[in-house]
Order: structure tokens, then sequence, then C-alpha cells
């Protein structure tokens, strides 16, 4: 399909979004790809996790079908500005594979504060384990009743409803528990990480406090992030309408 024009829309008056969000049509495609394609899903795919575990394990993705599943419908919100609307997702709670697969296989006297979230084109969020618990936050699979295509992360993704969407980790392989915030690093690409350090991302990006920023208040950003909304969206070959998704 292709290319379709990106525009931000008048808020709707039946729709509250956050601080300095505005709605858009549709769910764009956005990432750190940009112009090149998704990764490619494995043959078998599998989530591997690792850090303060006793022994790293993996964790194939056909045994996400035992644990039970989650459904939620929320906004997505980009920290440039722009909010798709009424997202369906589902998929399996964090919460609920945490206790069932992450903490059984814990290191004996290990208090975790991190988790981080890798996926297969390298790209790593790094979310306190309070953040990574809440409510609604979950390992998705489904996006609006179909499979996620590889324009929103298949095979399977993080989705953090509350916070900004970098958090939400596309295309998810590796999941990291650690007793310490580990070093930044959010992608490996020079370019990306040059990027990233710039606006250095907020520790907890939680939308509706506006913590788009570790050190700069919010207001101060708004019309910056907004400026590299549409070439972003140009290079990353955005798509329209939901139902392209």
């Amino acid at each position: 399909m292709g290319q379709e024009s990106f525009g931000i829309l008048a808020r709707h008056p039946d729709v509250t979004l956050p601080p300095g969000q505005r709605r858009v049509e549709g769910f764009p495609r956005f990432g750190t790809h940009f112009h090149r394609p998704p990764p490619a899903v494995p043959a078998d795919p599998a989530i591997e996790i690792g850090g303060a575990v006793t022994e790293t394990f993996a964790l194939p993705l056909t045994q996400l079908a035992t644990l039970p599943r989650l459904a939620v419908t929320a906004d997505f919100h980009c920290v440039a500005g722009w909010s798709a609307t009424d997202l369906h997702w589902e998929g399996v709670g964090f919460d609920t594979f945490y206790r069932t697969v992450i903490e059984p296989s814990l290191r004996p006297e290990a208090t975790i504060s991190h988790v981080v979230f890798q996926g297969l084109d390298g790209y790593r969020s790094i979310v306190t384990i309070e953040d990574a618990r809440a409510d609604g936050v979950l390992i998705a699979d489904h996006l609006d009743g179909q499979p996620l295509n590889g324009d929103h992360g298949a095979p399977v993704r993080l989705v953090s409803p509350s916070q900004y969407g970098f958090i939400s980790t596309k295309h998810l392989c590796r999941i990291e528990v650690h007793t310490a915030e580990p070093s930044e690093r959010y992608h490996p690409s020079p370019l990306v990480q040059i990027g990233l350090q710039l606006v250095k991302p907020h520790r907890r990006a939680r939308v509706w406090q506006e913590e788009r920023h570790r050190y700069l208040p919010a207001w101060s950003l708004r019309r910056l992030y907004r400026l590299l909304v549409r070439p972003i969206a140009i290079s990353s070959h955005v798509r329209g309408p939901r139902s392209s998704t």
C-alpha cells in the first residue's frame, strides 16, 4: 500500500489527551527503522530472559498462549506530540509474565529495580520495575483484532500506555532484569544514539506528567519535537489509516 499523508488533527471534543499531545488519524509507523524494512521474524521466535537471573533462558513465543490473556484499549502517545487514539491491544500482561516466567528464575536475594526491553532491531528501552508492572502494560501480539505486522512490532512488542511511545519496544526478543539502573543505550546506530542523547529521554517518560526530557521543561520542547514529526514520518514510510496496520 502506498504512502499516505501524515497530519496532526484538531483535537476531538470527546477525546481527552495528555498535555502537549494532538490526535492523529490512524496509527503511523514510527521508530528507528526509518527507511529500512522491519527486521525479519525468526522461524521460531522466542524471548530471551537475562540479567539478574540464575541462568539466561529463552521462552518460545508459543508458550505465551499458556498464560492468561489481557486486552487493553488505550491511546498511544509519541514524545513528538502526536497521539493515536483507541487502539485495541491483546497479549499477556507484563505483571503476569513477570510473576510467572521471570520471578521464579531470579537470583536469590536479587531486588529488581529496572527492566530492559530489547527488540530484534537492537533498540532498547529502560523501565523502572514499578512502571513495567503497572496496570495495562502488556506484551502484545495483536492490534485491533489482527496479529501484529512488521510496521507495528511483529511478532510481539511491549505496550506501556501511560508512557511515551519510545518505551514500548517493538519486535521484542529479550528482557533483562537489573538491580540498578543500567547505562543508557537505546539503539546501536550512532545516528540514533546521538539523537536520543540530544533529547535526553526522561527516566520514566510518563505522559500525564509530561516527562519528555530528563532536564528541560516539557513546554520548551513541544515546538522542537513537532518540527521533527513530518521529516521522520516521511523517512519512516508512514502508513495512515488504521486498516493498513
